[in-house]
């Protein structure tokens, strides 16, 4: 109060210098986001080196890439961090129109890669990746939009499904199983942490779950790569050429690695060693040490994403933070569990490690969104109190063991009065 005018004290983001442009970040999730890609940098220089000569007469061509998408999901990260998140209510329509409109086009375009068509501009974009954001985008906001009508199936399930289906199928077609599933289980995750009625939800997993086998039953690709997977499990020599060639990089690897750039496997034969085996090679050359220390990056990561969802200000900054976290984490377990032989072969990118523009920009663009999350969770705005009567996004405090929910907070404005 000054001379009987209040005064707002809500802390300014527009201070200058380091401290202000970082005012509100999560740090400790910004350290992690920075090991991760300095991490990806030097095992993809590792990886790529003899792929690219091969493949493009040029040993950088694939870092050198890396570099370019990597400034460019920079750049839209830091864009989305100062992007307020409610502004994708209005947003997230026209944003999905145009998705569905790419995954239509990459099916017409018909361009043919790796026995897949996905991409655009010789393999470059993929809108599947730009789908599983969006797709989290979009259900966080229609949940959010229909909370008090969840428990309705009509409401609730139905519109869930029809909005899963499009979007799951288009990306099936291409064919691409495993985005296709992370879809689908992402939905079902929102609509849970959304207050979906319990029955609605059993009941999804059973549709999900006989959909499954019917795609597995009708693709080939879906027969081959189950099929290879049932037979690994019962002897892993039986397993397909792809998981036996990881299981002899991981061997070699041992406990501390053959040393960084040293793998022999990504020169004799490790399938497409840049991309969706590279964690064979960091097992190979970093040993068993490294490959944990890689996956405690990503705990740390999940951990701290969580947390922003926990402290979020309202229930649609709860559902995207948590949303976006989780599907980082499904995507590098797949990814990591599909090279030791425990899963089918899903062809997942590993996060910030694979060479890959369309993958790495779109998960820098989910952290920005994060980070906008964690900045406004810390600015002293008001709670939306609604959300908070609802059953299953209260479940969030597992991740804070026996607590409470937080008080509802007030802006410092508010208490000065």
């Amino acid at each position: 109060m000054d001379n009987g005018t209040f005064v707002n004290e809500r802390p300014s983001y527009s201070s200058r210098g380091p401290a202000g442009f970082l005012r509100g970040f999560d740090m400790p999730l910004l350290v992690s986001v920075v090991a991760l890609v300095v991490f990806g940098l030097l095992m993809l220089y590792s990886a790529s080196w003899d792929f690219s000569l091969g493949a493009y007469q040029d040993p950088m061509y694939m870092f050198d890439r890396q570099l370019t998408w990597l400034g460019l999901g920079v750049a839209v990260a830091v864009f989305l961090a100062f992007f307020d998140y409610h502004h994708w209510r209005k947003l997230v329509v026209p944003a999905m129109a145009l998705t569905v409109v790419l995954l239509m086009g990459v099916l017409l375009m018909n361009e043919i890669r790796f026995g897949a068509k996905r991409s655009f501009i010789a393999g470059s974009v993929q809108p599947s990746e730009l789908a599983k954001l969006i797709s989290i985008l979009y259900l966080a906001v229609w949940l959010y939009a229909k909370r008090a009508q969840l428990h309705d199936i009509s409401f609730g399930l139905v519109p869930l499904g029809v909005i899963l289906g499009v979007v799951g199928g288009l990306i099936y077609q291409q064919p691409d199983l495993s985005a296709a599933a992370t879809v689908l289980v992402l939905g079902g995750l929102l609509f849970f942490l959304a207050g979906g009625d319990l029955k609605q939800i059993g009941g999804l997993l059973v549709v999900a779950s006989i959909a499954a086998w019917v795609v597995a039953s009708v693709s080939l690709t879906g027969q081959q790569r189950v099929g290879d997977f049932l037979a690994g499990i019962k002897d892993p020599l039986q397993a397909s050429y792809h998981v036996r060639r990881s299981f002899e990089a991981i061997v070699n690897g041992g406990w501390f690695g053959v040393g960084l750039g040293q793998s022999q496997s990504k020169l004799t034969g490790l399938p497409v060693p840049p991309t969706d085996s590279i964690f064979a090679v960091v097992a190979e050359e970093l040993g068993w040490f490294g490959s944990v220390a890689l996956i405690c990056l990503y705990g740390f990561l999940v951990w701290r994403g969580l947390v922003i969802a926990r402290r979020a200000p309202d229930m649609l900054g709860t559902l995207l933070a948590s949303g976006l976290v989780i599907w980082i984490a499904m995507e590098a377990l797949i990814n990591m569990a599909v090279m030791v032989g425990l899963m089918p072969f899903a062809g997942n990118a590993l996060p910030f490690i694979s060479a890959g523009g369309s993958n790495l920009v779109t998960t820098l663009a989910a952290l920005g969104i994060i980070f906008n999350i964690s900045r406004q969770a810390g600015d002293g705005t008001i709670s939306d109190e609604e959300w908070r009567s609802y059953s299953a996004v209260a479940n969030l405090r597992w991740w804070n063991g026996r607590r409470s929910l937080s008080r509802t907070r007030r802006s410092r404005s508010v208490e000065s009065q």
